[in-house]
């Protein structure tokens, strides 16, 4: 059968498929990627937590980490991640409900040696004896990691309120309560759990490469033909997943982080079967709606809610959750009664008024233009996709199923409005100030389950629709189709079109991804910006201010695929906008004319400041390793503050102030603009001319905002501890370029590359300090640096530090072990990563707009660090951690936090403590740019 016949594809792609089943009836998908200058490979396997033996939860998971561990063939059990990392790739694997995914990603010439690795996992892994009790500790960590994860707490009291008999009320991570037990006996239960799961049948298989079609059958065939076919069915239990009882009910969850969120829920059947038509993506798109006359326009109005989502939950084999997910303020949860009476008129309004042709047509317009224009992505994220979509489309809708909307079809459209009522609803409440008597397993969540009252099921059934409620008219930013201008780009790279005192614009003409769609990115830099805490804090609430008054505006223009982002960061705000560009300069125009408007209200601005409140002190309730690196670029930028501090500031801060600072700001700016994609020269050169008129209204011309970064030379072991509420202790070391040069990013790059499987395979899967354990590649303000970061449930900082200071010390002698051979691939997996092809316009937009703001000008900083990375020998890389690292008196930031279940522990102390920030950072010598 033709390519063309099986597998629908988007005009704009120039891959090419094959689908194809093995003899041993393992489904297989190659992708032809000429372009690809990596390739991948993603196993999807139909098994998951619900198939976990009743007696071991968390076993799917626990065997998905186990694969990883050695296989008859390749028995070294960091050998594979050490292959993968050696040649620029990146692998990982995660497990769901019904399905298990492994991939990874790698160069494409040794392609073959890496699926000959991996096809090992499925058919012939040891499950060693010895690294059982090794790896249930990891499980733990990774349990641990997430105790105090909202959304992990939230979960698990859905299962605990669902039907007991549904495999969806199993715990699903595991750890070492429910691993417990002789490792003899659990290794014994781990091969029968993947001899009775893992089944040829049952695995779907995506390769992605730069190679012809009939290569890659020889490869699948080759190394995957051997995997076993135990012709197994799968055999979940056919109940419901909620009782009679168990919906029609109330359910008041307890979060640590301040929110306060209603989730309405309705009861459907599995959604697979509508996937052709999608009515269920309709019904969300006419709910969802934010503009005038929407049920979230009538909510905010009334000061109930600050945002709505429709359409999500869990969903699998014989079930779906529709959730209508509302952020609510705090009048809001008092008038719960009348929220929920809201969505129920709106639903009504849809079900009566709004299943008309015209309606869907829109919608599936915008999917079938999406899909037309489609943008390539990463090979990795193709195969882990497309093996996902094999579990669930047919064989000609693996690449187009997503976009699918072949028709209104009303009968299917009512029936499951007609299942959205009172009597098939739960509510859940997410809000600290509710009353619980129960507390969930293993994440101790409070919580509380009531049936809801005679009164309120009467009340939410007898609708009347409101008449501020009405559905969108005709959407004007919708085109009904585009096409890609043929001009070529006169230049390689992006060039000034457009310079006056205080702005500059840079445009190319995009001409390789042939997409109608363009990037605009505009940064305003004002000095006023961050200058101080209460000023940086002034700048976010005016960007959420912003935000949060364009959304009625602008949501017409998002729904058509016309998206922007305003962000704030060290010298002002960026405007970043997308999309089709027939209608950019449109939402453009929009923009500006709305952000000088500046309309706020004191409602909105109270609401606003309270969420910007509640996000800010949450920031405390995060993991330990997550606030300890956004403390890190505090600690070091200038500009950068602390939530809590800023958070001081912005309780002070009235409505006055607000359109004060945002006066001040605008007094005097620099203007940089990168516009890329499907415009010409001429047109954003017309651009420049506008935006330099209305610049010239507010403001006068300024020049950039100083970025500033601590200079950590001559600071030796620099500590500074944070006070985090958690059981785990977590540390960053961080080590920083005395210079900002290509020399200096090819050094800390390559040391990073040359190590970071190894320090994860030796402190991760061998020492068992944590499941977050890494090292990364950290240029800050330009100035290139690398970090080394631990979360731990088992060690203090003190055993981490010593724990990180020791594989530093002892990493000469793995370098000095690498043959010459290894070394240069190991330089070449690099390089392979450095220059990796821009997948799509979205990346390559994002590579100009960094090189702007990293001053680099000719576009090659990429090309410079390369030939710096060519030049390097293995004795340069040791004299170079020798000279930076392997003293403890080395210049370095190590930032920490002491776990609740490490206070008896040998503490971590310094006379060298970061004790009063803002001081520190006052005296500090900087780098500037």
């Amino acid at each position: 059968m033709s390519e063309s016949l099986q597998i629908i594809k988007s005009p704009n792609d120039h891959r090419h498929y094959q689908y194809l089943a093995l003899d041993n009836n393992l489904s297989v998908l190659l992708v032809e990627d000429k372009l690809a200058n990596q390739a991948a490979a993603s196993m999807a396997v139909n098994v998951g937590h619900f198939d976990d033996p009743v007696s071991r939860p968390g076993m799917a998971h626990f065997l998905e980490h186990m694969l990883f561990l050695g296989t008859e063939k390749f028995p070294d059990s960091g050998e594979y991640h050490a292959f993968i990392n050696q040649h620029g790739g990146s692998n990982n694997a995660w497990t769901g409900t019904e399905q298990t995914n492994f991939f990874f990603s790698i160069d494409a010439d040794v392609f073959e040696e890496s699926l000959d690795r991996f096809s090992q996992f499925f058919i012939a892994p040891l499950f060693n004896q010895d690294l059982v009790d090794r790896e249930r500790h990891a499980i733990e960590s990774e349990f641990s990691l997430k105790l105090k994860d909202d959304i992990r707490r939230t979960y698990q009291v859905q299962k605990e309120t669902v039907n007991p008999n549904h495999p969806f009320s199993k715990f699903s991570v595991g750890n070492l309560e429910t691993l417990n037990g002789e490792q003899s006996v659990l290794r014994e239960e781990l091969l029968e759990f993947y001899h009775n799961h893992y089944s040829a049948n049952l695995m779907t298989l995506c390769l992605v490469a730069p190679l012809p079609l009939q290569e890659l059958e020889v490869l699948a065939k080759h190394y995957f033909s051997k995997i076993n076919d135990r012709q197994l069915t799968k055999q979940y239990p056919n109940v419901p997943i909620y009782q009679a009882e168990q919906l029609q009910t109330r359910i008041n969850i307890i979060p640590v982080k301040d929110q306060k969120r209603v989730a309405i829920t309705f009861s459907l059947p599995e959604i697979d079967p509508y996937y052709k038509h999608k009515p269920l993506t309709f019904i969300s798109h006419l709910l969802g709606y934010e503009g005038r006359g929407s049920l979230l326009s009538y909510l905010k109005d009334h000061g109930y809610a600050v945002n709505l989502s429709a359409g999500g939950g869990v969903n699998g084999y014989n079930f779906k959750d529709y959730n209508i997910s509302i952020q609510l303020t705090e009048k809001g949860v008092i008038e719960l009664d009348t929220v929920i009476e809201c969505a129920f008129e709106y639903i009504e309004l849809i079900k009566t008024q709004g299943i008309q042709d015209w309606r869907y047509q829109e919608r599936a317009n915008l999917l079938k233009l999406a899909f037309k224009y489609q943008e390539q992505i990463k090979p990795l994220d193709l195969a882990s996709h497309l093996s996902i979509n094999m579990h669930h489309y047919d064989v000609e809708d693996l690449v187009f199923g997503d976009y699918k909307m072949e028709g209104l079809n009303v009968t299917e459209t009512l029936s499951l409005l007609n299942m959205m009522t009172p009597t098939n609803m739960r509510i859940q409440i997410i809000s600290s100030e509710m009353e619980s008597n129960k507390q969930a397993a293993w994440y101790h969540t409070p919580y509380q389950i009531q049936p809801l009252e005679k009164e309120q099921l009467e009340r939410w059934s007898q609708v009347s629709i409101r008449p501020e409620f009405v559905l969108p008219k005709q959407n004007p930013f919708i085109i009904s189709d585009s096409v890609a201008r043929e001009e070529k780009s006169q230049n390689k790279v992006p060039v000034i079109v457009s310079q006056e005192n205080g702005y500059r614009i840079w445009h190319r003409k995009d001409d390789e991804f042939n997409v109608p769609k363009g990037h605009m990115y505009l940064s305003m830099d004002s000095i006023q910006a961050a200058s101080s805490p209460r000023n940086a804090a002034l700048t976010r609430l005016y960007v959420e201010m912003l935000l949060d008054y364009l959304t009625e505006y602008t949501y017409q223009a998002e729904v058509a695929g016309l998206s922007y982002n305003i962000y704030p960061h060290q010298g002002g705000i960026t405007l970043h906008l997308t999309g089709f560009t027939g209608k950019q300069e449109e939402l453009l125009a929009l923009l500006i004319e709305k952000a000088r408007e500046r309309n706020f209200t004191q409602d909105r601005f109270k609401l606003i400041k309270r969420q910007i409140l509640r996000t800010w002190y949450n920031q405390t309730r995060a993991k330990p390793i997550s606030q300890i690196f956004t403390s890190l670029t505090v600690s070091l930028q200038k500009r950068s503050y602390e939530p809590s501090r800023m958070a001081e500031e912005l309780e002070n801060i009235s409505l006055d102030d607000l359109h004060n600072h945002v006066r001040s700001f605008y007094e005097k700016i620099h203007l940089e603009s990168l516009v890329y994609g499907d415009w010409l020269v001429n047109e954003v050169q017309t651009l420049g001319k506008r935006l330099e008129h209305i610049l010239s209204l507010v403001s006068s011309p300024s020049r950039e905002s100083e970025r500033e970064l601590v200079n950590l030379s001559g600071y030796g072991t620099l500590m500074r501890e944070l006070m985090v509420t958690h059981q785990d202790s977590s540390i960053i070391v961080y080590y920083q370029a005395d210079e900002s040069t290509p020399e200096m990013m090819a050094l800390f790059s390559l040391l990073n590359h040359t190590m970071s499987s190894t320090f994860f395979h030796e402190l991760r899967t061998k020492k068992q300090l944590g499941y977050m354990v890494g090292t990364g590649y950290l240029p800050l303000n330009r100035y290139p640096g690398m970090i080394f970061y631990i979360q731990s449930p088992t060690s203090g900082p003190l055993q981490l530090l010593e724990a990180i200071d020791e594989f530093i010390a002892d990493f000469n002698y793995a370098i000095l072990q690498i043959t010459n051979e290894q070394w240069e691939l190991t330089k070449q997996g690099l390089i392979n990563q450095v220059m990796e092809h821009d997948p799509n316009l979205k990346t390559r937009g994002q590579r100009y707009w960094s090189s702007i703001g990293n001053k680099d000008y000719s576009f090659n900083q990429r090309e410079l660090v390369v030939a710096e990375i060519e030049k390097l020998t293995r004795s340069d890389l040791i004299k170079f951690m020798m000279k930076k690292m392997r003293s403890k008196h080395s210049d370095r930031l190590v930032l920490f936090t002491t776990g609740e279940n490490h206070h008896q522990l040998e503490r971590l102390t310094s006379d060298n403590m970061i004790t009063d920030l803002r001081s520190f950072k006052e005296k500090a010598a900087k780098f500037n740019y």
